[in-house]
């Protein structure tokens, strides 16, 4: 089983996901799937930007989309909510992407 660690401080969740080339994202609200909160998102490397080209009218707004914010942003949504993040804790030279969030 794999070991966790529990992130709450601001400084430490921006360097775990800055050694994985991760960018805070917001998922708005979107009633056609349910969500009726922004959810808290983490998006890595080169998936974070890339052009998906999904709109038109096969994929209605509705569904809402991941965007990229500020960290400021997205910690005041983290703290509002009083979340923490759990992550795998570090094995040297294998950064691993895997993390959720909890409520403190």
């Amino acid at each position: 089983m794999t070991e966790t660690t529990l992130l709450t401080d601001h400084q430490a969740i921006r360097d775990w996901a800055g050694t994985r080339s991760g960018v805070p994202a917001i998922r708005d609200p979107a009633a056609l799937i349910g969500i009726t909160e922004p959810v808290l998102m983490i998006k890595f490397g080169l998936e974070a930007y890339a052009d998906k080209d999904d709109s038109g009218a096969d994929r209605p707004d509705e569904l809402g989309r991941p965007r990229l914010v500020e960290w400021d942003e997205w910690f005041d949504l983290f703290d509002k909510n009083q979340l923490a993040l759990v992550v795998s804790t570090e094995i040297e030279g294998q950064p691993d992407e895997f993390h959720e969030f909890v409520r403190k």
